[in-house]
């Protein structure tokens, strides 16, 4: 037992290792863990070892991953992204899809073994994409829509022809009396579903209404919710993992509050993704075979270049026909084109079956792996090509902007941004409240921290949220909440020495920063009274905003505060990280002779090409 308990330990400890690095280089902690595994594993070093409680763990564990991600999912994504979210998941999974199976039987594998490759090529990981979504400042344009709706699709339909496939006893080769039986129990289980989703769950919710509901109980009672639904899966002959899934699905809220759904998320993350779940991914790298290299390279070279092309060709092709062209659809096939989670679920389960041996379940692996690695480089390089040919669509509902605290700088910047696009200020000062009103400003009472109150100044409509409270620390937290709550554009007020102080929460989740003076608040005092006026001038050179420390924000102007920038197509706030263009105008806020921040450089030239 001892031994047991000190390989759980070991493994819970490469599993957190390995995905915290895989994470800081980009990747998700998934395939941080199956690495994990191969390495510590038998593969490479053997210090790790497969034992009873790892594999229950590791299944409980996928269980309760796969209710997460249906849990985490909005079916009103599919709304949005409509006709090109289909086509985009059709072409990318249907092609790499063919693909694999035309490659196995040339191999001369068998048609389940061929089926089964096909299907983990044509899967697109759900999880790989929202950090580097966020990254890339794209989560409010058609892509990232087009994106989220095309691997929800092609997860959901990987699922269904997995669990229509491969039942609980299934290990032969499937005939037409068997597909009929399993589409027959399969139908009865998506109508048993529905009914529960839609009839029974909202009752049970207006029985609790206006209660407090305590959020440890809410999540027991959706764990077995979950779990009742994976067992019925097994009884239509389908597999645990899509029952689990669905009942995620309907969760909604319809079901349970916003804010109790994602409390309750969040606490089912830690429990699966971040605890269980990696038994699994850990001990799937355990089966990993580097013989693969010798005996199959030539194949493994051809599944992961014909997985790699069949998604970008397969989703441009198909894509072209909702008229968004075809260059669109590139970028969204690179984006596409990670596997992770449902890939190694169904490659391990085929392997534990007898469908698929170690040889093809190792291919499979490597395949995630490389693929999944090209997925920031392609999807970066594709979104700058489309941004720089002014193909970038902008999508969906977020085009407001959210400011945190109605102090005068904040309302300043409020009504510099009011001609472009609606701004709502949030405030629990009551002057604030009174003078934010007086200038014409839409001021919500209440807490930048407090989720009820950014949902009622309609947070899910922000396109941009600035932080700018008197408060360094409550900046930083209300702008990592806006990152939770998926605004795409987010900025903090912060002096030099707080940015340096919150330099590794800025850069994790990628904040940027409004430089604010050494001596804020005498700035605020003079832009309430007038003194500080507003002075506009125009780029000549284009550069990027300076770094904090390294010089007055505005080349050689330690007397002003560049506060916005327009150009032909938007207003936004200056900030740190802003690229001005030549022809695009700043609006500064001036105290002539101020010297509130030190001049770098000795002249405009020498500042500019310093950034």
């Amino acid at each position: 037992m001892h031994e047991e308990l000190l390989m759980l330990a070991l493994v819970l400890g490469v599993a957190l290792v390995a995905g915290r690095l895989a994470e800081r280089v980009g990747y998700p902690s998934i395939l941080g863990e199956i690495v994990g595994g191969i390495i510590f594993g038998p593969p490479i070093i053997g210090l790790l070892a497969r034992n009873e409680a790892i594999d229950v763990l590791g299944e409980f564990g996928v269980l309760l991953m796969m209710l997460y991600i249906g849990l985490h999912l909005d079916l009103s994504d599919l709304k949005r992204a409509s006709l090109p979210g289909f086509l985009a998941a059709a072409g990318g999974f249907v092609v790499p899809m063919a693909l694999g199976i035309i490659l196995m039987l040339w191999a001369g594998r068998t048609f389940l073994e061929a089926l089964f490759v096909g299907l983990a090529m044509g899967v697109t990981s759900l999880l790989t994409k929202s950090r580097i979504l966020v990254d890339l400042r794209i989560l409010d344009t058609r892509i990232a829509h087009v994106l989220v709706a095309g691997a929800l699709l092609s997860d959901v339909a990987v699922l269904l022809v997995f669990a229509a496939v491969v039942g609980p006893e299934a290990g032969s080769d499937p005939s037409v009396g068997l597909a009929v039986v399993t589409g027959l129990q399969a139908l009865a289980f998506g109508l048993g579903v529905w009914l529960i989703g839609t009839q029974v769950l909202p009752r049970v919710k207006r029985l609790w209404a206006g209660r407090e509901l305590n959020r440890g109980m809410v999540l027991v009672a959706i764990i077995v919710v979950g779990l009742g639904f994976a067992w019925a899966a097994e009884l239509a002959g389908l597999h645990a993992i899509l029952g689990a899934f669905a009942a995620g699905l309907f969760f909604d809220e319809g079901v349970i509050d916003r804010k109790v759904s994602r409390e309750v998320q969040q606490r089912l993350q830690t429990l699966s993704v971040g605890v269980l779940a990696p038994f699994f991914f850990v001990s799937a790298g355990f089966e990993v075979s580097f013989g693969v290299f010798r005996t199959d390279l030539g194949l493994l070279v051809l599944i992961v270049v014909g997985a790699t092309v069949g998604k970008l060709v397969g989703t441009a092709l198909f894509y072209m026909l909702s008229g968004n062209g075809w260059r669109e659809g590139l970028v969204v096939g690179a984006g596409m084109n990670g596997r992770g989670a449902v890939e190694i679920i169904v490659a391990e389960l085929a392997l534990a079956q007898g469908i698929i041996d170690r040889d093809v379940f190792s291919i499979l692996v490597f395949m995630a792996l490389l693929t999944t690695a090209t997925v920031p480089v392609l999807l970066t390089v594709g979104v700058r090509w489309l941004r720089r040919r002014g193909e970038l669509v902008r999508a969906g509902e977020r085009k407001d902007a959210l400011i945190i605290g109605a102090g005068p700088i904040a309302r300043a910047l409020a009504v510099e941004l009011k001609p472009a696009m609606p701004v709502r200020l949030i405030d629990t000062n009551r002057a604030h409240q009174v003078q934010g009103r007086r200038d014409g400003l839409e001021v919500i009472p209440g807490s930048g921290l407090d989720e009820l109150t950014l949902e009622s100044a309609k947070v899910n409509k922000a396109m941009r949220l600035v932080a700018a409270t008197p408060n360094a620390e409550t900046n930083v937290l209300i702008a990592q909440l806006g990152v939770d709550l998926g605004v795409p554009e987010i900025s903090v007020l912060l002096q030099d020495s707080d940015a340096l102080t919150f330099s590794t929460q800025l850069k994790e989740y990628d904040i940027s920063v409004i430089r604010a003076p050494a001596d804020l608040a005498d700035w605020e005092h003079a832009v309430h009274v007038g003194s500080a006026r507003r002075e506009t001038v125009e780029v000549e050179k284009g550069f990027q905003g300076t770094p904090p420390g390294e010089g007055p924000p505005w080349p050689n102007r330690p007397d002003a505060f560049p506060l916005t920038v327009m150009n032909s197509s938007e207003r936004f706030p200056f900030t740190t990280s802003a690229e001005l263009t030549p022809g695009d105008q700043v609006l500064l806020l001036v105290r002539p002779g101020d010297k509130a921040f030190p001049a770098k450089s000795e002249s405009p030239e020498e500042e500019l090409a310093g950034s």
